[in-house]
């Protein structure tokens, strides 16, 4: 391994030091889940101290280059992908547009009659039938995200007899009942996976998922659809963007 730090800059050598590894990853020098040097051998390497060493790892995790495991060492982390809210385009359509392969399996389904949560979520009685789908998609061979939603059966009639593994819900919703899309409520936390979801997305223990929570209306306000997806903290990356060239008021 050749090393480029210069000593006589003004740059810090720990700042160099990140420029460093950092190189090595974006440039794919180091390939994902590859374990890099120690802190010792880094150390050896470089001549820099072990305090030092560490603060710039631990700079690399926040950056989402690296990740630790207790006891072997720090690897090189999968890139992640970025994908817009579901609202705007689909993640299916978002992953092939990027040269992902997709598919998606069909986890449960069936029909359930709306709690006090739920009926909440979707403005309807308590005891409402719904009916509920639950998949996981997959970009390539990896799974990346939970999808969970919920749809009033009165809206819907006959909804679980169409393959959703195959076509998109909203698709279905849009031609077959006539529940375009129009207004959409979001909200987005972090939260620890549940062991059955650690087991579903084959995530490291540790790793946040990302909540996204969506309540759907039409064009004429019309609740219809509340999902819930979980995606994979550490493969998926969520951009939003804004137009804020209009008036706005303070």
């Amino acid at each position: 391994m050749t090393t480029t730090l210069n000593r006589n800059s003004a740059v810090p050598l720990y700042l160099q030091l990140a420029d460093e590894l950092r190189s090595k990853i974006l440039s794919g020098e180091w390939q994902p889940e590859q374990r890099i040097p120690s802190e010792n051998e880094l150390n050896q390497i470089y001549s820099i101290s072990r305090m030092t060493i560490r603060q710039v790892l631990g700079k690399l995790v926040d950056e989402g280059l690296v990740f630790r495991v207790h006891g072997k060492g720090t690897f090189v982390a999968q890139p992640k992908i970025a994908t817009r809210s579901p609202s705007y385009h689909g993640v299916r359509e978002q992953l092939e547009q990027q040269g992902y392969s997709t598919r998606t399996e069909m986890l449960n389904s069936g029909e359930l009659e709306a709690d006090v949560r739920l009926a909440r979520e979707l403005d309807v009685p308590v005891g409402t039938p719904l009916s509920m789908v639950e998949r996981l998609r997959y970009a390539g061979d990896t799974p990346i995200s939970l999808h969970k939603s919920y749809v009033p059966m009165p809206l819907a009639p006959g909804l679980l007899s169409h393959d959703l593994a195959e076509k998109q819900l909203c698709q279905v919703l849009a031609r077959d009942y006539g529940l375009d899309m129009a207004y959409v409520h979001e909200s987005l936390e972090s939260l620890n996976p549940s062991p059955a979801e650690l087991s579903a997305l084959r995530v490291r223990r540790g790793i946040p998922l990302l909540l996204l929570e969506q309540r759907i209306r039409d064009a004429s306000h019309r609740l219809f659809e509340y999902t819930r997806i979980k995606f994979r903290g550490d493969r998926v990356r969520l951009e939003f963007d804004y137009d804020l060239t209009g008036p706005r008021k303070r």
